[in-house]
């Protein structure tokens, strides 16, 4: 299962939330099948709908 607060401890040269995105799509490509959504990210461009689209980009990466 990929937690999304360890993406976030793991991957601290983040800038914003559009490479959160493509880099959740990268863990669903990659093989990942679970996404726990545990933590709100911090940026200061995450959008309202942040849950719904951090979904659709890793349960539909191919949309994304």
């Amino acid at each position: 299962m990929l937690n999304l607060s360890e993406v976030l401890l793991q991957n601290l040269e983040l800038e914003g939330f559009e490479e959160l995105k493509q880099l959740i799509t990268q863990y669903a490509l990659d093989g990942e099948i679970h996404l726990r959504i545990d933590i709100k990210p911090s940026f200061r461009d995450t959008p309202e709908n942040w849950e719904d689209q951090l979904e659709m980009a890793f349960y539909e990466p191919n949309r994304s």
